[in-house]
């Protein structure tokens, strides 16, 4: 998935949408506080199921490794309240993070409970409750993390996506909208993607049509990672999922967050209407028959293709403005390929250790800042075995597709045009 190490266009191309919206943070280092590592494990978590819930994600790094979140104000405040402020009002008394354990036990009802740990609505963690669980047949470890989220935003849309299984394997998942308008997505997938381990992760994204967002997270393991599985699956089936993220409770702390709830999102000129997909299936080389692909209507787009020799994945990432990129490492060596575009290609094993995996990328960036990277792999997806030796497309094949005029030359062609500016055919 990612083009190398450093950049991955999977993430990157959140990151770019996101760009003009602002916002973002350094994350958590290893020698910060409990808190601190609280607040961060919480961030890692809610990264990851916006991640796997499809085309927009709440928190993902970027180029330069901060976390990004849309929206002005920042992850502290509006769309997210992963660490609320203390400054502000809340609309309700406070809910401790022992109430909050309270009520994931209550809610619960029996068994043995284990290392529990919360974080209150006013706390710098933000709530959450999070404790181990022996309901008779093996421990296993179970969160309910409680966030607001812009009602209609790209978050919202986000969290109530299946995953797509290319890049995040998944038994099953539903989504569903409930009768007081609510989405409720619950996913049965696994840790580590490629499952070298068999820890399973369940969880539940309810999200509300005043932007409260509860999520519960269980595991097969009395930890998320680093301890062995104690139980064939996590404990709480689809049903049980459901009537645990749709407690009433969990919604009335939410509204116990200080500061203001978040907003309906304005129109923005930014929308992205690229199908990057579409275009690229479009731009492939004779010979290519298309196995599968992304959706519609995203800067970012994959195909696998096969060429009669086995399957090979390849992606594209379209991002405006990021001319910057340019003084960073990641473009040592570029050269000059024409009307001021930048270019760099590397060749890698891709970033799954998977054995034998073998990654071309071709990476460019425009004079006006217009990013075009894409990769091709010698397997069929980012985790799976190679069954070829090389990727399907050529270096200079991904060279000619990257420096297509189909990508547009201007962040305009991209993403409509500016406000108060005329089309051409309009004089």
């Amino acid at each position: 998935m990612p083009v190398d190490q450093h950049s991955d266009p999977f993430e990157d191309r959140v990151a770019a949408e996101l760009r003009a919206a602002g916002g973002g943070f350094t994350p958590d280092l290893p020698g910060l506080t409990t808190a601190g590592l609280a607040r961060g494990r919480r961030l890692r978590l809610r990264r990851r199921a916006a991640l796997v819930g499809g085309a927009a994600s709440l928190a993902l790094v970027g180029v330069g490794g901060a976390l990004l979140l849309p929206g002005g104000g920042g992850p502290d405040r509006d769309q997210s309240s992963v660490a609320a402020d203390p400054s502000s009002t809340p609309t309700l008394p406070p809910v401790s993070g022992q109430e909050l354990i309270d009520t994931l036990k209550e809610q619960l009802g029996h068994g043995k409970f284990s290392e529990e740990r919360g974080g209150g609505t006013g706390d710098k963690a933000g709530p959450f409750a999070a404790l181990v669980w022996d309901d008779g047949d093996g421990a296993a470890a179970l969160s309910v993390n409680l966030y607001r989220v812009q009602p209609g935003s790209e978050a919202a849309r986000a969290l109530a996506q299946c995953p797509d299984k290319l890049h995040f394997p998944n038994d099953d998942c539903k989504s569903s909208r409930l009768d007081d308008g609510s989405v409720l997505k619950i996913v049965q997938g696994y840790e580590y993607p490629d499952k070298r381990e068999p820890t399973k992760w369940w969880y539940a994204d309810l999200v509300t049509a005043k932007g409260q967002h509860v999520q519960v997270n269980e595991w097969n393991a009395a930890a998320e990672k680093g301890s062995p599985v104690t139980r064939d699956e996590p404990p709480l089936d689809n049903a049980e999922l459901r009537k645990l993220a749709t407690a009433p409770a969990w919604l009335k702390a939410i509204d116990s967050i200080p500061g203001p709830p978040p907003q309906e999102p304005q129109p923005t000129e930014s929308a992205p209407v690229t199908d990057a997909a579409k275009k690229l299936v479009d731009l492939l080389p004779d010979g290519m028959q298309v196995v599968s692909r992304s959706k519609e209507g995203d800067a970012y787009g994959y195909v696998v293709v096969d060429d009669g020799k086995g399957r090979s994945l390849v992606e594209i990432n379209v991002q405006p403005d990021m001319g910057d990129l340019l003084s960073d490492s990641l473009f040592d060596g570029a050269e000059e390929v024409g009307d001021g575009t930048m270019l760099v290609t590397r060749e890698d094993a891709g970033d799954k250790d998977v054995a034998g995996t073998v990654r071309w990328t071709v990476d460019t960036v425009r004079i006006n800042g217009l990013r075009v990277v894409i990769s091709a792999y010698n397997s069929g997806g980012p985790h799976d075995a190679p069954g070829r030796d090389k990727p399907a497309l050529t270096m200079e094949q991904l060279k000619e597709i990257a420096l297509s005029s189909a990508w547009g030359p201007s962040r305009e062609d991209l993403y409509g045009h500016k406000s108060g500016q005329k089309n051409s055919d309009q004089g």
